[in-house]
């Protein structure tokens, strides 16, 4: 197990599937995330290879969760959302060494 305690998920899906990212991982704790719109490419042989169209409208949701619930979320969002769904998405997770700006429910306010 890694000494992070968060991680953040990136979720690359064509444009309108943002909403089914986050009821996925929200199945399994994710209490929200952040919407980007974006433009993907893709040659023809990329498209061969995964045996998909690259759809160039995409959004990309950021999903800053605790270390412990990742997996779960990357396996619901590859049922939900992966590249053989109409989604076409992938989703990968990194470390996050520092967190402000969210409160952990379990533990008590400092400033309370």
């Amino acid at each position: 197990m890694s000494n992070y305690q968060h991680e953040v998920i990136f979720c690359i899906v064509n444009a309108g599937y943002s909403e089914a990212v986050m009821d996925a991982a929200k199945e399994f704790g994710a209490r929200g995330g952040t919407v980007i719109h974006a433009r993907g490419t893709a040659n023809k042989e990329a498209e061969k290879r995964f045996e998909i169209t690259v759809t160039p409208e995409k959004e990309m949701v950021m999903i800053l969760v605790p270390s412990e619930i990742r997996d779960d979320i990357l396996h619901a969002l590859y049922r939900s959302v992966g590249l053989k769904t109409p989604g076409q998405g992938i989703a990968f997770a990194m470390p996050v060494d520092s967190v402000v700006g969210i409160s952990d429910e379990k533990k008590p306010n400092a400033e309370n």
